[in-house]
């Protein structure tokens, strides 16, 4: 793969370069060994960092595919997640400083109003005490800012790129203070949520039963309810959960499964409840539940109405894992069972 011209593209501020060597590094790599790409990956870091980011937009997308095809995604996730996190600071204080003047804000997905923007808010800067290349900075923060933060988003559907997330207090505050206005950033948000190696006590209130369970890569408690049904509900002679066991598609959806929105729907199969006895809705995510003693607790009880949704799992390449790590014994099933609330609801 050919950096040196993409390189001279960006030190030349040269679009029509810049367009061609992107095509030409995104022909390339599905054709190149890992390690070659771990060599671009490497190379084009530097580039990632000082590109200017009204130009750098695309460049971070095909940096972030390019790391499905070698063997380290890290070579370059600092830096892609550096600048996500500096292009949502510079978007927040965009929509801080033209929303005070001009009320609505532009639609950030709209090239067609980019030229209009850099009129009013940049020639203007001067006006408002700002230099107009700090005003540009932050026109071009608004309108690319939610190429930057894809390839993070695509990433972060990994595990292993989860554990070595750098960055990530800053990074979640910054999405958090832009997922109203960025589509990218609003489910970034959802994935800095998502829990990994994650213990979890679960009591099933009517059998006095409970198991220890982990859960990794779990997008929402629609996810984490078919799951743990999946997991959990069998014979009960052999110590399960008793109950309808989801469809091989649903589980199918909610896990690794092409088709996220099976025929008929995904259907319930029983009510989660925390250990305060409020209950944990399917609209939520895992780390919504409180913890008792040190460990998120969620108590199975009957389902109270029929309950349906579409879609299996709110991340498409996120693979998830509810593993049943076996049955409490049965004094401590009984100990968090005395400590945890019934229902608030009834």
């Amino acid at each position: 793969m050919k950096m040196a011209h993409l390189v001279g593209a960006v030190d030349s501020r040269d679009d029509k370069r810049f367009s061609a060597a992107l095509r030409g590094i995104a022909g390339a790599t599905p054709k190149a060994r890992p390690d070659e790409v771990d060599a671009a990956l490497a190379r084009l870091t530097s580039v990632l960092a000082e590109i200017p980011l009204g130009m750098g937009g695309d460049l971070a997308q095909i940096a972030g595919s390019m790391a499905d095809y070698g063997t380290d995604a890290a070579v370059v996730v600092p830096t892609l997640v550096s600048r996500a996190a500096n292009a949502m600071e510079q978007a927040a204080r965009f929509a801080e400083l033209y929303g005070a003047v001009f009320g609505d804000l532009p639609d950030p997905d709209d090239a067609g109003q980019i030229g209009p923007t850099i009129e009013r808010f940049v020639e203007t800067a001067p006006n408002r005490g700002m230099a107009q290349p700090d005003a540009y900075n932050l026109v071009q923060a608004w309108f690319s800012g939610g190429k930057w933060v894809q390839p993070v988003l695509y990433l972060s559907q990994r595990k292993d790129v989860r554990a070595v997330l750098p960055e990530r207090s800053r990074l979640t505050a910054a999405i958090d203070a832009t997922r109203e206005h960025f589509g990218t950033a609003h489910w970034l948000y959802g994935l800095l949520l998502v829990l990994d190696d994650e213990p979890l006590v679960v009591l099933h209130r009517a059998t006095r039963r409970g198991y220890r369970v982990t859960i990794s890569g779990v997008g929402d408690n629609f996810q984490l309810h078919t799951l743990l049904a999946a997991a959990l509900i069998g014979d009960e002679s052999q110590g399960l959960v008793p109950g309808q066991r989801p469809s091989a598609a649903e589980i199918a959806a909610a896990s690794d499964g092409e088709d996220l929105t099976p025929a008929g729907g995904i259907r319930g199969n029983f009510n989660l409840v925390d250990a305060h006895g409020e209950w944990i809705w399917n609209e939520g995510r895992p780390a919504d539940i409180p913890k008792l003693e040190g460990k998120r607790v969620a108590v199975i009880d009957p389902p109270p109405y029929p309950r349906s949704w579409n879609a299996g799992r709110p991340y498409p390449l996120m693979r998830p894992t509810v593993t049943a790590d076996g049955m409490l014994p049965a004094d401590e099933a009984a100990h968090w069972l005395a400590r945890v609330k019934p229902s608030q609801r009834g």
